[in-house]
């Protein structure tokens, strides 16, 4: 929270590296370049005042003095201006890409879990989305605000002593234009602008989610209504900008109208002082200047509120920032212990998620032995996925242990974990890179024949020989795309590449179609040859053959055993044996070749 209370400047810092000095020298330049920018309406009055006392006897030195003068401290106002510009976007830039920097290298390294809650789509959108918030800010509103500063400092001096009768007079719409101003940068308006963007960064999540989504809706024939997150998100992002553009509406007009009437307010006051005697030369050259100066304030305060306002989105995207990667970091061992077997045990573990209070695994027992393969059956939400992510320490565990050869997760380093383990998810990602890339990724000194043997493993041979460029061909561009069991057998590639004793295979056949299928589960097979393997299947026939099968309810081991123990025992194992079955055999038949005897059957 302290980090979150400083001042938008001081929290850009940490992201300039060793260009922190071009804020404070963009600053300096912008109040010297305002300064020079007041000078030439100070110098029109002079010379409109000599033209009017002097009407008769006119110094043409002297107007055209003040003209040069009036033109050189304008030219020099704008030089100042574009070196303060060219500071602050200089500034910027380095923020804009520290952000991205310290945020994609934070988000590497954060715990597995973190990927779970968080959608690629929020991610984007809030560090480069986030990133690009705060350049704009930085590069365009930050050298008006030395000018927003010093510049009414300036103008009220001259406005009060040029005639500090009219000076007051034509102070009266500034003090009003401020006032609504402050109204419309008020807490409630900081808040609903809050609610704004939460808005829009959920339908720019949803929405990347729901374009990746679209082979399934165009498969099934669905609109956008199937995916009814993002069209709510839609919904709700309309009803925000509505919101927000009335909540703008009246005080935005009446700003506009009140900044613009410096003329009604002079006038009666001009006639009144001539009236009573004060040269009418004089007052029509204060006129003038007020009339010229006027307009000054309205830009200086449009300027002040934009910076406010601009100043409030970029606090938010780094505040967006900072709360994403504010996850909860992993403790690691300073004395971290080496795996010497292959073995995976749960030691009475108990979990739950931070959304809820429910265990999703509760007193958890067991063990796979070096070389076993076990398969953990069950319905949905029954712990499969949870008790195979918490093997390979997504998060850690409320209660007990998880041991990989008898040593606790905990303590052992991040990288021994991963080089023990290899996962395959039914959600398969693909980077955009050539095959060959996605197949090696992770593992160093990779030789041909290693690459070779993991793509024939993997069955995924036919896919390459298929593909215009073979393994060099790049995923994502040109058109080149795969299916979900083409990309999961080039997955199983890169497990086979690198080749961990301990396996987990979560549903790796879920969104295959038959001919995959059949593929896949022959690399599976191989993949697990002689390794510890946990596997997590809804097809029952896959998981018969394993050495012991978990069956889990609600989160807690209901029975275990082999497929034949488990079938003889009579319970929940045989009971989801016996409906799997059934649905294996329903067939597609003619309606007429089922009528009998004018009964369907």
């Amino acid at each position: 929270m302290k980090k979150k209370n400083k001042s938008i400047l001081k929290r850009f810092y940490p992201y300039m590296g060793k260009k922190k000095v071009l804020v404070p020298l963009s600053l300096i330049l912008s109040g010297l370049s305002a300064i020079l920018n007041i000078v030439p309406f100070v110098l029109i009055w002079y010379i409109a005042r000599d033209l009017l006392l002097n009407a008769q006897s006119i110094d043409a030195s002297s107007v055209s003095t003040y003209a040069w003068l009036a033109f050189a401290s304008a030219m020099a106002g704008v030089i100042i201006y574009f070196l303060a510009l060219m500071s602050s976007h200089l500034a910027a830039f380095h923020v804009e890409v520290g952000m991205q920097k310290v945020g994609m290298e934070k988000i590497i390294s954060m715990p597995l879990g973190f990927f779970d809650k968080h959608s690629s789509g929020k991610m984007r959108k809030i560090v480069n989305d986030g990133a690009g918030t705060t350049h704009t800010f930085l590069a365009h509103q930050l050298p008006d605000m030395a000018g927003s500063v010093i510049s009414p400092v300036i103008l009220i001096l001259l406005i009060l002593l040029v005639d500090w009768r009219m000076g007051v007079v034509s102070l009266v719409p500034i003090i009003i234009g401020f006032i609504t101003m402050s109204f419309m940068t008020s807490s409630k308006g900081i808040d609903f602008q809050k609610k704004y963007f939460d808005a829009l960064e959920e339908m720019s999540s949803e929405s990347v989610e729901y374009v990746r989504g679209i082979p399934v809706v165009k498969t099934f024939g669905q609109t956008i209504f199937s995916f009814k997150r993002f069209y709510n998100s839609i919904t709700n992002y309309k009803k925000m900008v509505h919101a927000y553009t009335l909540l703008w509406q009246k005080p935005m007009s009446f700003y506009v109208i009140i900044m613009q009437s410096a003329a009604f307010f002079l006038i009666p006051i001009s006639i009144l002082l001539i009236g009573r005697g004060a040269s009418l030369p004089l007052v029509l050259a204060d006129f003038i200047f007020y009339l010229l100066i006027s307009p000054i304030f309205t830009m200086l305060l449009l300027k002040s509120m934009l910076f406010r306002q601009n100043s409030m989105i970029a606090k938010q995207a780094i505040d967006r920032l900072d709360n994403l990667l504010e996850y909860p970091s992993m403790n690691y061992s300073h004395n971290a212990k080496n795996i010497r077997t292959q073995s995976l045990e749960f030691k009475n573990v108990s979990f739950s998620y931070d959304s809820t209070d429910r265990l999703a695994v509760d007193s958890i027992n067991f063990k796979v032995n070096e070389g076993e393969t076990v398969a953990l059956v069950g319905s949905s939400g029954g712990g499969k996925t949870t008790i195979a992510r918490l093997a390979a320490r997504f998060w850690d565990v409320l209660e007990g242990e998880v041991l990989v050869g008898g040593v606790n997760v905990k303590d052992v380093s991040k990288k021994e974990l991963m080089d023990n383990i290899s996962f395959v998810f039914q959600s398969t990602k693909l980077f955009k890179g050539s095959l060959r890339e996605n197949i090696v990724f992770g593992k160093e000194n990779i030789t041909e024949e290693e690459i070779n043997k993991a793509i024939d493993y993997s069955q995924s041979r036919d896919i390459i020989k298929n593909l215009p460029e073979g393994i060099n061909t790049v995923i994502g561009s040109k058109g080149t795309y795969l299916s979900g069991g083409e990309q999961q057998r080039i997955a199983l590639a890169r497990a086979f590449v690198k080749n961990s004793p301990i396996v987990l295979l979560d549903e790796a056949t879920a969104f295959a179609d038959p001919e995959n299928e059949h593929l896949i589960q022959k690399a599976l097979k191989d993949l697990s040859y002689g390794k510890t393997t946990l596997i997590i299947a809804h097809r029952l026939t896959s998981v018969k053959d394993v050495d012991k099968i978990i069956v889990l309810e609600n989160g807690k081991i209901a029975e275990q055993g082999s497929h034949k123990e488990l079938i003889n025992k009579d319970g929940l194992y045989k009971k989801m044996w016996d409906e799997y079955q059934k649905t294996v055999a329903w067939k597609i038949i003619n309606k007429k070749d089922a009528v009998k005897g004018g009964q369907y059957v």
